[in-house]
Order: C-alpha cells, then structure tokens, then sequence
C-alpha cells in the first residue's frame, strides 16, 4: 500500500502493447490483487502470472517477536532489511495448486507471523512449498543482505538450504540493475553463488509504476505514505526513474553480459500457468427442512412472506411481480443465497438487533420484501428488480445491510458458527 502506482489495467494493456506473453505481480506481503489481475490479463491476451514479494523472518519462527542481528557487534540494524525482523522473497506460482499454497501461505503470515509485516518462516515456505518458483529476490532478500554484510558463506549456505526446500529447478538467483549501488556491489558474489550451486539466473525489473513518467506521481505517492513533501530533501525516496515496464530490447540491453537470465525470464512464464475457478458456487449451504431443496423452500418462503406482508390479501401486481422474481431468482441458481441472508437478517432482528430497512439496489426486490430482507415495498415506492437482477447480465447478488454498530460482531458470530468460518469472511 502506498508504494505500488501500477494500476492494473494500463500495467498489463502496456504488457500486450510490446508484445509481451505474460506479466507478474508480486505485490509485498500480500495477494489481495490476484483475481483482478487474473481476469484484466486474460482479457488483454496475457499469461497472468499470480507471485508475491514475501516477508521471511530471518531464520526465526514466525511467532518469535525479535529483530536479529546478522552483522558484528559494530553493524548497525538498518544494514539488515527491516530492521532485523525480516528480509524478502520472490515467489511465483506455477500451478493451480501453487496458487492456492501461495493464498494460504499469504494469509497464515498475516495470521501468525505479523511482525512489522506479515512473515513467513522456513516451516511454512516447507509445507506449501508445491507448484511454487522462488528466487533469491531482490537486495532485500536474505540472499544479498548476507552478502552485502560480507558474509558469502552464510549467503551460500542460504541459497542452498532454499534450492532445497523449493527443488532444484524451481529455485533461481534473481538478478536486477537499475544503477544502484546496493545492486552492483553483490553482483559478482551473487553470480559466483549461482555458479557454485549451479542456481539459473532470472533477470527481473522492480516495478513500481507503468511508464517511466509516472515517477513523479509516484513519489508523491511515497510522500503520501512518509508523511512528507516533495520539497523535503530527507525524504523516503526511489533512485532513478527505472522503476516502470521496461520493453524486452532495454532488459536485452541492461542483462547484455547475461542473455540466459533474460532467456530464463521467459522459460519461468511458459511453466506457469494457473487458472481461477470462476463458475464454482462457494456460497453456504442453508439447512433446508427434511423433504425440501433450496429452491422449494425458498418458494415457500417468499409465500408466507407475502401472507405476512399483506395480510387483507396479496394484490394482483404484487403476486405477479414475486412470481417474475422467484422464476428469476430460481432460474439464476440464487434461492440459498436470499435464504442465507433473511437466515440472519430475521436472527438479528427476533434478537433485538436493529437493521437498516434496506439501502441500495437490493431494495427493488420484492422477494426480498417478503422475506423481512428489506423494510420496503418496491412496488410502492417504484424500485426496480433489474438494477438488482437481471437474467441478462449475471453476476452475483449483493445486498447491502447495516446493522448496530454496538452489536454487528453478534451477527457475525452467529453466520460463523452456523455456516462455518471457511464459508465467512
């Protein structure tokens, strides 16, 4: 947050402009991203390659709360990433399964490792290690710190435990250059580590920000996350303006004494290749009585619901237009999902918990007018279904609801114990 300026769309419509097969993101600590980038990269007709830039603790365990020391007793902290209490790590998936062990080693760093930011330690790289590509990563890596404290040994030693943890031919020696200093004076070590262990280079580029122009918004962007101004000189600031989507001839052209790290740059994006199950119903599923199926009951439902509602009888034009929405809504595979939301809309409210009589586009349904989702008759008060569903553009339904803030976490509680906290989020 607040370091990324690559907006998703014009990072991979730039990507297809120079005729490039695939694109990475690798976001620090995070996939938040991932599905956005996926869809927006298929629809431009590039390979979308899902990764993160990981925070790994400094051979601790994830829950140990400590900066370490690498350097002598005259070295300074700051020499180390973080401070001592993390270094970094690129991870690329490969697969559909690496992709998943990537989300989940994302949110267990978060979960367990937070420590300045969410880490991952060794046991967790282990156990999800399948179907992912790794590399030393870039001068915050562990890799580089270690060398640039000058400690090759202990620089070797790493890379060769991380080749073995992630498989030989998953495991590269990142390489970048953008004419920094912290780069160049590990260069030759980091190429004599890749000769000794026989580790491939990967010739990356630190992105930042899609055109080399946008380096100037970009460091307001950083202004914005320091809390200082561009006229401040001591400001937290990028050297260089390299940090954008540089065309195949430049990186030909910076990695010209290396031409296989750029050759390994595209082997790494034909081996990855994942895939987004967008057709799969991950909804809970609502407890129907015995004998019935959701749809059935949630027919039944939105009948007593009308009963309710209009007890001197049900006007013609209202019983038509529950009948239009019930086939709509049967006919879009959503009854589960309107019997999940009345479920603890109605909880709430047979609880003394006060809820909002509807807000947005899902208060054009009369179904869920009959079923106490929504306070107000559609009809009346002339809404319109389609802005809320409509057969003709699918997507999923949304309705917006606002409890009591003083008692929201009752209601969140209760969907989690009733639906499982792998169905709430």
């Amino acid at each position: 947050m607040l370091d990324g300026a690559a907006r998703i769309g014009p990072l991979v419509q730039e990507a297809a402009r120079q005729g490039m097969p695939a694109i990475a993101v690798t976001d620090h600590g995070n996939t938040f991203g991932a599905f956005e980038f996926y869809k927006a990269a298929k629809d431009a007709g590039i390979k979308p390659i899902v990764g993160i830039e990981a925070y790994v603790t400094p051979g601790t365990h994830r829950s140990d709360k400590a900066r370490v020391r690498w350097g002598g007793p005259d070295q300074s902290d700051d020499d180390v990433s973080g401070s001592g209490a993390y270094t970094h790590m690129t991870l690329l998936s490969q697969s559909t399964e690496g992709m998943h062990n990537l989300f989940r080693l994302s949110s267990r760093s978060s979960l367990e490792g937070y420590y300045f930011k969410p880490r991952m330690d060794r046991e967790l790289l282990q156990t999800y290690s399948k179907g992912l590509i790794a590399t030393t990563g870039c001068p915050s890596g562990e890799v580089q710190t270690r060398l640039r404290l000058g400690q090759y040994d202990a620089a070797r030693a790493a890379a060769a435990e991380f080749q073995d943890l992630f498989g030989k031919e998953n495991y590269f020696a990142e390489i970048m250059d953008h004419g920094l200093s912290i780069e160049r004076r590990v260069m030759s070590d980091l190429l004599r580590i890749s000769k000794d262990l026989s580790i491939p280079l990967l010739a990356t580029n630190d992105l930042h920000y899609t055109h080399q122009h946008d380096s100037t918004s970009h460091a307001a962007l950083l202004c914005v996350q320091s809390g200082s101004t561009l006229d401040d000189p001591k400001r937290f600031k990028f050297d260089g303006d390299g940090y954008y989507v540089k065309t195949p001839a430049e990186m030909r052209q910076i990695f010209r004494d290396h031409p296989e790290a750029c050759d390994n740059t595209l082997l790494v994006a034909e081996r990855c290749e994942v895939e987004f199950n967008t057709s799969a119903n991950f909804m809970p599923r609502y407890p129907v009585p015995d004998g019935e199926t959701e749809q059935s009951w949630f027919v039944k439902e939105v009948e007593k619901g009308l009963q309710y509602r209009y007890p001197g009888g049900i006007p013609a034009e209202v019983r038509a237009q529950a009948e239009y929405e019930t086939d709509v809504i049967v006919q879009m595979g959503f009854p589960g999902y309107f019997l999940v939301v009345a479920d603890f809309i109605n909880w709430a409210k047979n609880n003394g918990i006060r809820v909002g009589p509807g807000r947005g586009s899902g208060a054009g349904s009369m179904a869920a007018y009959a079923m106490r989702i929504t306070d107000l008759d559609p009809l009346q008060h002339g809404l319109i279904f389609e802005r809320f569903l409509n057969p003709d553009r699918v997507s999923m339904p949304d309705f917006d609801v606002d409890f009591d803030d003083r008692r929201r976490g009752e209601v969140i509680q209760y969907v989690t114990e009733k639906y499982g906290d792998d169905r709430v989020a």
